[in-house]
């Protein structure tokens, strides 16, 4: 039996204390040995369910100690690149919340980085490690919809009442495009296998943050509608359309915070079949995938490659878009 991977955690985020810091600490194989933060308050939380977490002031601190093998960054955006190739220059492995980048071209530093030191990095793209999204794909890649002819999908909520929060600030690589663009543009990319040939959109702007961006592509066999939003009602949903049935996920990005986690098989004669997820939880299989990467060698199921095509495609939005 291995060893645990020794993890740390860089910045004590809310979505940290709240997801990740006990996904870390439930993943068989995996052990939370550190966290970085000046903030004893913000330490707190990660002691509760993790007493023996020991506390760093500064994030050089925890990527100098030895011990650390891998980390995990919940940094505002546009310290994902910094500090991810500062942990990969320490010797750790990592696990970089989304988006990564703010531009598709800064994934080949960290691309030719992760290659020169043979340490694992990814982007904390959860969704792929969900069941639901790996029966969704074979549903698509066997037929049981027929001929793919048009995704849909839709993911928002509202925090403009939070005008401090770093979603809210151009500086800090805000808005929704590329808060939670990435899983509307990615998991039409995972479940189908393929690549848009056609990128367009539109984009409504406050304070210089894109608050509504709706979104339009052509992929090589079917066409691609949809819209992120952090100033509408909070809203959660993915569709795809083919010509002998529809698959529906009813909380296809935060299952069992927004919902149970449902796939909905729509066919001939109005049946529908339902497979329900009641119990699992992407963040914790997201790290044991990573820990078997890290102690047995197994491949990764969401590579650099694959978050670098995202983004590609957030940018090609940004660069095209009309304004609202």
């Amino acid at each position: 039996m291995h060893k645990p991977v020794q993890w740390g955690v860089l910045g004590a985020s809310k979505f940290a204390a709240q997801q990740m810091g006990p996904a870390i600490h439930a993943a068989h194989g995996a052990r939370l040995a550190g966290l970085a933060t000046s903030d004893s308050a913000k330490a707190a939380p990660f002691q509760q369910f993790c007493p023996d977490v020991r506390v760093y002031q500064g994030y050089d601190d925890l990527l100098a100690d030895p011990v650390i093998e891998a980390v995990y960054i919940p940094l505002p955006n546009h310290l994902h690149v910094e500090w991810s190739l500062k942990a990969l220059d320490a010797g750790k492995h990592v696990l970089c919340e989304k988006p990564m980048t703010m531009h598709a071209d800064e994934f080949d530093t960290l691309i030719a980085k992760r290659d020169q030191t043979g340490l694992l990095a990814a982007e904390a793209y959860m969704i792929v490690h969900h069941p639901q999204w790996q029966l969704v794909r074979r549903l698509i890649a066997d037929g049981a919809i027929g001929k793919l002819v048009h995704v849909t999908g839709a993911f928002s909520y509202d925090n403009r009442a939070d005008t401090g929060n770093i979603r809210n600030r151009p500086e800090t690589g805000g808005g929704g495009l590329r808060d939670i663009g990435v899983y509307v543009i990615g998991s039409a990319r995972f479940a189908t296998g393929q690549e848009p040939t056609s990128v367009s959109g539109a984009i409504r702007w406050e304070n210089d943050v894109d608050v509504f961006t709706e979104i339009n592509a052509q992929f090589p066999g079917f066409t691609y509608t949809t819209y992120v939003s952090t100033r509408m009602h909070l809203h959660q949903e993915m569709l795809f359309h083919g010509e002998g049935g529809v698959i529906r996920l009813t909380a296809p990005f935060n299952a069992r915070v927004f919902g149970e986690a449902r796939v909905e098989l729509h066919r001939p004669g109005l049946e529908m079949q339902v497979t329900r997820f009641p119990g699992d939880d992407h963040y914790k299989t997201q790290v044991e995938a990573f820990c078997r990467s890290v102690r047995d060698g197994d491949d990764y199921p969401c590579t650099l490659e694959f978050a670098r095509g995202t983004q590609e495609v957030i940018d090609l939005v940004f660069d095209n878009a009309t304004s609202l």
